[in-house]
């Protein structure tokens, strides 16, 4: 377990140097958009005066995340943002580690595949992400920007963020949130204006924020994602960007003015029960467009992942028919929308055994897929060609009958 666990208020833990990473070469901000200073980073957000009571507050966020035990860097938890997370949950227990990535006993123990989702509601790791990349994209967004956090509280069994880490896959909070909008400030002001329209968006720049974690989760953990819609609210020249299956009414008291687009990731009700383990109900998801469009996020729609199984088509009829009749106009006249089918891991697929076993019946499929090497090497099962591209042309088609005002920005 390494060192010896301890508990204690987050005061206790006080650096000398309250912003350490702010001497760090990579860090000057002599050519970002603004100084980090302008951001207010690391303090609290509160909700206006005389405003609801803040959800990341109540029984049902305390249900998602009742935090026992919080694995930490050093440096992680004493840095601003760490402090934050520690005085969230008072009485989770603290155990130092030495890197947040792989820890032996949390992501290389087998026997954590039984404990698969309370380890997700009950573990919290905090860690400073040490290399910072932003990855050319072009389909979702232009950019992936370095993530904000890795992991999630969630359990949707089709998932492929825990295929790297084995038999846990819990929250990691990256503290250093500073050194990150930095670098995305940098990396804009290299890019200038947008001179060019794409399928991403015809003129901003679009970073996507939340590939390996959920956002709406986050933001009951920290202030990251608070403090990155803030960030890109002020650069003209791009958009946040992050799909979501968690609704959270604390991220409408933010102010994105139009420059953070909001994903909600939609499937049948019947995939959802099986697949989306602790997700918001489907149609939850969907009357949350509304409000999150009059907060100021633009809203689009993740049509994924398409599952293909007896009924499938029908049953995402259904679905498009129930968005077309209770979604607003002004919902229906900005949104678009992503179709991503179905892929799949053979490691993923043997963790699911020990866990979720039925959710294989419909995501492991054979007769219908084919392996394919992914872009970082790895080897997944996709459908094989021929079955997807019907599929793809399948659910254009029922976009097209039931949702026409659905524009599909892209489908494969």
């Amino acid at each position: 377990m390494g060192a010896e666990p301890r508990r204690g208020r987050p005061e206790d833990r006080r650096p000398e140097d309250p912003r350490p990473d702010r001497a760090r070469p990579d860090d000057a901000d002599v050519d970002a958009l603004f100084a980090l200073d302008d951001l207010d980073l690391g303090r609290e957000s509160r909700a206006p005066a005389g405003a609801r009571p803040l959800f990341r507050d109540s029984p049902a966020a305390r249900r998602m995340l009742s935090v026992r035990q919080i694995r930490a860097e050093p440096a992680a938890a004493a840095s601003p943002r760490g402090r934050q997370v520690l005085a969230r949950f008072p009485d989770a227990e603290v155990v130092p580690v030495d890197s947040h990535w792989r820890i032996a006993d949390l992501h290389g123990d087998e026997g954590n595949v039984d404990r698969w989702v309370r380890i997700k509601s009950e573990v919290l790791v905090l860690g400073e992400k040490k290399t910072l990349t932003t990855r050319p994209n072009g389909r979702s967004a232009d950019w992936i920007a370095p993530g904000s956090a890795n992991g999630c509280a969630m359990a949707c069994a089709y998932c492929y963020v825990p295929r790297r880490k084995g038999y846990a896959n819990p929250v990691t909070v990256f503290t250093n949130i500073d050194r990150t909008i930095a670098h995305l400030s940098r990396h804009l002001a290299r890019l200038g204006p947008k001179t060019e329209p794409n399928q991403c968006d015809p003129a901003a720049w679009v970073y996507d924020i939340g590939e390996n974690s959920d956002c709406s989760v986050d933001a009951l953990i920290s202030d990251n994602v608070a403090d990155l819609v803030r960030a890109f609210a002020r650069w003209p020249a791009a958009k946040a960007s992050f799909a979501t299956k968690f609704v959270n009414p604390d991220l409408l008291l933010l102010d994105p003015r139009g420059r953070t687009r909001v994903r909600f990731s939609l499937m049948p009700q019947e995939d959802s029960r099986l697949l989306d383990i602790r997700t918001s109900p489907v149609e939850s998801r969907i009357a949350a467009a509304g409000d999150f469009l009059e907060a100021g996020y633009e809203v689009h729609f993740n049509l994924s992942p398409v599952v293909l199984r007896p009924g499938w088509a029908r049953d995402w009829s259904l679905l498009l028919r129930h968005m077309d009749e209770v979604l607003p106009a002004p919902v229906k006249a900005q949104a678009a929308a992503e179709v991503i089918m179905l892929t799949h891991n053979e490691g993923l697929h043997e963790l699911n055994l020990g866990w979720h076993p039925r959710a294989e019946d419909v995501l492991w499929r054979p007769d219908l897929q084919q392996p394919k090497r992914s872009e970082n090497g790895s080897w997944n099962v996709r459908y094989r060609g021929g079955v997807k591209a019907g599929a793809v042309e399948t659910m254009r088609e029922l976009v097209a009958a039931h949702a026409p005002w659905l524009r599909i920005r892209y489908a494969f």
